[in-house]
């Protein structure tokens, strides 16, 4: 074989090497930061929908705590917001957006307590039924952030 046609075939050998490099550290590139926006756009998305959860059970928790169950039509949203989460959530999460359901429940159905009750700092973990919710939301966030 001719000298010529191997420098030849050698820099169109490379050329193609380099391109193809050059191809395969774009694409793992553009993957890498298709992957980082799909995390963050995900962290976005339970963040929303965790606070939307609180600021419900809060209402209804708040509700309960004065009135009885009058209108079981009340419960929807939460228990939509409560399936969405069964969608994105964590197992953790889950179950301590149920625990907060049931308990919205049985404060619903039991006797209906007195403003002061909330004036009494000792009750406070009786009076705040999202605290074990939002420490494992915050976990499950922290978790996604890394």
């Amino acid at each position: 074989m001719d000298a010529g046609y191997v420098s030849a075939l050698a820099a169109l050998a490379g050329s193609a090497i380099g391109a193809l490099a050059s191809f395969a550290s774009t694409w793992m590139t553009q993957h890498a930061q298709q992957r980082a926006t799909q995390l963050v756009q995900d962290r976005a998305r339970r963040e929303a929908l965790y606070g939307e959860f609180i600021r419900e059970a809060s209402k209804l928790f708040a509700d309960a705590f004065r009135n009885e169950l009058d209108d079981p039509a009340k419960l929807v949203n939460l228990y939509a917001i409560v399936n969405t989460i069964r969608l994105f959530g964590d197992p953790c999460t889950l179950d301590e957006a149920e625990r907060v359901m049931h308990r919205i429940g049985e404060t619903y159905f039991s006797p209906n307590k007195d403003l002061s009750a909330f004036a009494d700092i000792r009750h406070a973990g009786e009076l705040d039924p999202l605290c074990a919710f939002s420490n494992a939301c915050r976990t499950e966030l922290a978790i996604a952030r890394r």
